[in-house]
């Protein structure tokens, strides 16, 4: 396990701001803010709050209009486009509301294709195994998209973004966007189990984006609230830290 002391993430005075026509929006204003690896972080306000902004900036899909992001020691602010995209590559495990599984692929061969740069093909294979039986989908290797219960696809979406993992070398941040937002209740509560015992068992630093403070509560995470793209509380007292 890596140290849990060091920070995986950082963010120094960072706005974002749109130019619509004549007026500027100003999604982020001022957002500092410093999370442990292997923390466990829930992102919660409104919808229009700043929160889809400011996950797309940490995860090197978007940049910043001012301030610095550092992740793993990685000044990912300053990067160029290629270099973002190898970030996400190696770095960043996506987890989507509406999965965004490739609907011709089965269950392995989607999470296989996010790691297939990394290795061989049999040693990838073995790899996509391992993580499909972490979430416990390991007798559904072969199955589509199209013959997986929503709760199932979701399970393969953190599958593919857990497995890399096993190549980040306790470098890896998971972002989830409301990821229980698409299944019903009782199935979002066991996905919301199994991030608790990933984050357990992993060396793996989750920001769950929500609008629901409930997932906050079931999580039993630490908790950002954003609103009008400003923190305005963190249950670690670390807003303006």
């Amino acid at each position: 396990m890596s140290n849990m002391t060091e920070a995986s993430l950082i963010l120094n005075n960072v706005s974002k701001i749109y130019s619509m026509g004549k007026n500027d929006v100003i999604a982020l204003d001022n957002i500092n803010l410093h999370i442990k690896s292997g923390e466990l972080i829930t992102l919660l306000g409104p919808s229009g709050a700043g929160k889809t902004t400011l996950l797309n900036l940490m995860g090197g899909i978007d940049t910043p209009t001012s301030g610095e992001i550092k992740v793993f020691n990685e000044l990912i602010s300053e990067l160029s486009p290629d270099q973002l995209a190898d970030y996400r590559k190696k770095k960043v495990g996506f987890v989507f509301q509406f999965f965004n599984l490739l609907p011709a692929l089965t269950a392995l061969e989607n999470v296989e294709i996010a790691i297939e740069s990394f290795g061989k093909k049999e040693e990838i294979r073995k790899v996509a195994v391992k993580y499909l039986e972490a979430v416990g989908l390991g007798e559904r290797l072969d199955h589509l998209p199209s013959e997986l219960s929503g709760g199932q696809q979701q399970r393969v979406t953190i599958a593919r973004a857990l497995a890399k993992e096993e190549y980040a070398e306790g470098n890896l941040l998971i972002l989830m966007d409301e990821p229980t937002g698409n299944i019903d209740e009782e199935t979002g509560d066991q996905i919301l189990e199994l991030v608790k015992k990933i984050a357990a068992d992993y060396t793996v630093t989750f920001i769950v984006v929500t609008h629901n403070p409930l997932i906050t509560q079931k999580l039993q995470s630490r908790e950002i609230h954003i609103r009008n793209g400003k923190i305005i509380t963190d249950s670690n007292n670390q807003a303006n830290s």
